[in-house]
């Protein structure tokens, strides 16, 4: 029986791999000291305050930036997660989720902006986000594990890789919608580029751009139990250990406290883009 030879494609990719680990080992060791610094800086600051006041804080918060339905339903949902003894691991998850979003933006946004603004880095791009977003999330842990070992850095990384495309894809997306009418009227009147770019098209594609940081929030908060597997603590180590445990009760309340910090953040996002919208 004839068979086709096998391309080595898995062999190629582990010798990248292993290239990688040595040849780049210091600046995996730069990106293992800042995400440290910035989740443990996150949670260690959030700790400091004692629960209730901290509840208190995030309400009038809330309030201040959506209204008074959602954040009461921020108290509540924090005072359940307090009663149920999953405050730390709530805030852990809180301070990853956050670190993740912040460093999936930091990328992703100037790469949607390039996209927006070169159709060579759009064609080249885009099949690449494609690749990342069918990849099953599992198999961004390997290459995470073997390059920063096990805890919160290798969890983060797999995050920020897998909840990264849509901020790059809506970022692109949201400049692309511009009217060109608004563009062309910016040209007339002698905006440079960069005038161009904050002024006219990123303020006008900021609802665009906002829905693309809702996804990414929640993308990250779905990698929440993933993460866990390889170290990550938080509301995702509460569910794996029900899950191995076979402990109905603890996945039940651990999942349960990841929907209310889910619920949480979605709120918040959507009543920066409603508010926005309607300043518009």
């Amino acid at each position: 029986m004839f068979t086709l030879p096998k391309i080595p494609i898995g062999s190629w990719v582990n010798s990248i791999v292993e290239w990688a680990r040595i040849e780049l080992k210091p600046v995996f060791d730069i990106i293992t000291v800042v995400i440290e610094f910035l989740v443990s800086g996150f949670r260690d600051t959030l700790m400091l305050i004692h629960p209730i006041i901290l509840i208190i804080i995030m309400m009038a918060l809330v309030w201040w930036i959506a209204n008074r339905k959602v954040a009461i339903g921020t108290a509540l949902g924090l005072l359940l997660a307090y009663d149920l003894q999953l405050w730390e691991p709530s805030i852990t998850t809180f301070a990853l989720v956050l670190s993740s979003t912040i460093l999936a933006l930091i990328v992703g946004l100037p790469l949607g902006i390039w996209t927006a603004r070169s159709e060579l880095a759009h064609k080249l791009i885009m099949p690449l986000l494609d690749f990342m977003q069918t990849m099953p999330p599992f198999v961004y842990l390997i290459p995470a594990v073997f390059f920063f070992g096990i805890g919160n850095v290798p969890g983060l990384i797999a995050t920020v890789v897998f909840a990264m495309p849509p901020a790059i894809r809506l970022t692109g997306l949201g400049i692309r919608q511009v009217p060109e009418e608004l563009v062309e009227a910016a040209d007339a009147f002698g905006s440079t580029p960069s005038q161009k770019l904050f002024k006219v098209q990123l303020p006008m594609a900021l609802p665009t751009i906002m829905a693309g940081i809702n996804q990414v929030i929640m993308l990250s908060l779905s990698m929440v139990v993933i993460a866990a597997m390889i170290g990550a603590g938080g509301l995702g180590a509460v569910v794996l250990r029900g899950i191995q445990r076979l402990d109905i009760a603890m996945g039940f309340e651990g999942g349960l406290a990841i929907v209310i910090v889910a619920i949480i953040l979605d709120r918040i996002t959507q009543s920066l883009t409603e508010k926005r919208k309607a300043k518009a």
